[in-house]
């Protein structure tokens, strides 16, 4: 008899530490009491080695785990570094400091359309530096906290979910291969889809 893969509907407080080789562990997010992160699961919301972490669990279960940098976010790469034209970040010849600074995340997008976020590590006269990679790249992430809910999720969880996910607000048919306001490929540029 063939087993169904069922999405569940998990939600779970949790503090994220991160931590590098000679770096001291860093609190760098932690959900708000009373408001925890909520995902579907198998549908990509969340790190797979995260889910297949949470997954398992049952409500109440505490968890305290960590990911290497291979399971999460990748290894740094100095290549993720770009030096663009200062111009491509004007609007009418001037910065915008409220949205382009040292430390800003910004939306990019190549030559063929493809959209993702850098963030800006400097900027000149002439050019801006950009750091392509995650912001979590390098480091093991370790979360700690317990679940509050799972169960199977319902139609419209799911269907709620993948909208989320693909930035699609749904009046657009689910896309479907048309292009509407907000819809674009899951990424960085979905506004944390990760």
């Amino acid at each position: 008899m063939a087993t169904e893969n069922k999405n569940k509907y998990i939600s779970v407080m949790y503090r994220l530490y991160t931590s590098a080789p000679g770096v001291e562990p860093e609190l760098v997010e932690e959900t708000a009491e009373g408001d925890p992160f909520v995902f579907v699961s198998a549908l990509g919301m969340t790190l797979d080695a995260f889910e297949n972490q949470i997954v398992p669990l049952n409500e109440g279960d505490k968890f305290d785990f960590t990911l290497a940098p291979d399971d999460a976010y990748g290894e740094y790469d100095e290549a993720g570094k770009q030096t663009l034209p200062r111009k491509a970040f004007e609007i009418n010849g001037k910065l915008d400091s409220r949205f382009v600074f040292e430390g800003a995340v910004v939306p990019l997008s190549s030559a063929d359309g493809a959209r993702f976020n850098g963030t800006i590590i400097e900027i000149g006269d002439e050019t801006v530096t950009v750091d392509l990679n995650h912001p979590l790249a390098g480091k093991s992430l370790n979360f700690v906290g317990e679940v509050v809910a799972t169960r199977e999720a319902t139609n419209d969880e799911v269907r709620d979910a993948l909208n989320q996910i693909t930035g699609c607000g749904g009046g657009c048919g689910g896309c479907g291969g048309e292009s509407c306001d907000g819809c674009s490929s899951k990424g960085e540029s979905c506004g944390g889809c990760q």
